[in-house]
């Protein structure tokens, strides 16, 4: 390591023909700004949104990201006038743990970073995940700023205030909710992503479609399995021009949903849309499988949990997504193991399983009674999905 009903309605307001401005209307609310060009222009973007610079800040990034985007981050902020110790973390989700949370907190004790300091998360969900929960936890909580480096981040990680780290026995059971001053994704660094990675991230871009915003993950997805992150193949890509109005809109669904229920003590859940099987799928490959490939197969696996009660039919949507993606073989989890894993899920209410599904389009509904047989159904029904991905494979 290195130095529903009643919810609140933002706006997508475009400030520029290339930023969008997403308020998350929470007690404080803060901006979600979208557009090309935001991590050069750093200092000038926070100002504007009144974040103070003349402190000391805290980079938190991977050795990955830091290489390609930690000096542009670094030379922007001290532009400002801020004092930056950057702090690195391997590369991947083995870094989302508490042995890291104590590194890095070491770090910044050692650094001098004391309550007036800014915490900065530059890179993915691991890392805004990370560095959100050392702002939340060191010295009893100190101010930070999301700089999303990943697809999956922008739509999805950075903003909620979701914290938080793993333990063994399963994703993210330890955390706190601590909002950002601000949010800035700059979505020219999508360029730089490899192409699984950018793919991933369309997989929360749609589920927020799924959920709120039909024409989203219609116009994400419709135009087929031809696209690519530098948009040679298809509409959609990296450099596209409507990519930052499509991530807007998604982080739309998001905020519309945070702002209703900042805590997760009611329709904040439907956000979980296929991450219950995901979860447990991560932690049973071990990570193996990304986030991304993990929802992917949770949002099918959700669909067949949904034909079993003859609700919203959206089987061949999942299977779309898929095709698109196409993820890393599902891992052949047993059955028993499979109900454990999901059994340790942080949303389970007592000994009851908990499951968002779709009774509608754009109608989410928080299920806890589903039982084995409907369960191991949909698990036999999702093998047979992704046996015939696979066979599709060349």
């Amino acid at each position: 390591m290195g130095p529903g009903a009643g919810r609140r309605r933002g706006a997508a307001v475009s400030t520029s023909a290339h930023l969008h401005v997403v308020r998350v209307e929470v007690d404080p609310p803060y901006p979600v700004v979208v557009g090309p060009g935001t991590l050069r222009n750093l200092a000038g973007v926070l100002r504007v949104h009144e974040v103070a610079l003349d402190r000391h800040v805290a980079l938190v990034s991977d050795e990955h990201v830091a290489r390609l985007h930690g000096y542009a981050a670094q030379r922007a902020l001290e532009s400002a006038g801020a004092r930056v110790t950057i702090v690195t973390v391997p590369p991947g989700e083995g870094s989302k743990s508490l042995a890291t949370v104590a590194e890095v907190c070491s770090v910044l004790s050692r650094a001098g970073v004391d309550r007036g300091g800014l915490v900065v998360a530059l890179g993915g969900g691991v890392v805004g995940d990370l560095a959100g929960f050392v702002a939340a936890t060191y010295l009893r909580g100190v101010p930070f700023v999301q700089v999303p480096t990943t697809l999956l981040a922008m739509v999805d990680a950075s903003v909620g205030g979701k914290t938080g780290v793993n333990l063994p026995e399963g994703k993210n059971l330890v955390g706190a909710f601590h909002q950002p001053l601000a949010v800035i994704a700059d979505t020219t660094l999508l360029r730089t992503l490899p192409e699984a990675a950018f793919r991933e991230g369309g997989v929360e871009l749609v589920k927020a479609g799924w959920l709120a915003d039909p024409g989203l993950a219609s116009a994400f997805l419709g135009y087929g399995r031809g696209a690519t992150a530098n948009g040679a193949a298809g509409r959609v890509g990296a450099e596209a021009a409507d990519l930052p109005d499509l991530i807007a809109r998604a982080v739309q669904v998001k905020a519309d949903i945070v702002a209703a229920d900042p805590t997760e003590a009611g329709v904040r859940a439907h956000l979980n849309l296929g991450h219950t099987l995901a979860h447990a799928l991560e932690t049973g490959s071990e990570h193996a499988l990304s986030h991304g490939e993990a929802v992917a197969y949770g949002l099918a696996f959700a669909a067949e949990l949904g034909a079993e009660r003859d609700w919203f039919e959206w089987r061949s949507e999942t299977r779309l997504l898929l095709q698109w993606l196409s993820p890393r073989p599902l891992p052949r989890l047993p059955f028993e193991t499979l109900l454990t894993l999901i059994a340790r899920d942080k949303k389970r209410v007592g000994a009851t399983r908990r499951f968002v599904l779709l009774r509608g389009r754009a109608n989410p509904v928080v299920v806890d009674d589903v039982d084995d047989v409907a369960l191991e159904r949909a698990w036999r029904a999702l093998v047979e999905v992704a046996d015939a991905l696979g066979a599709e494979r060349p």
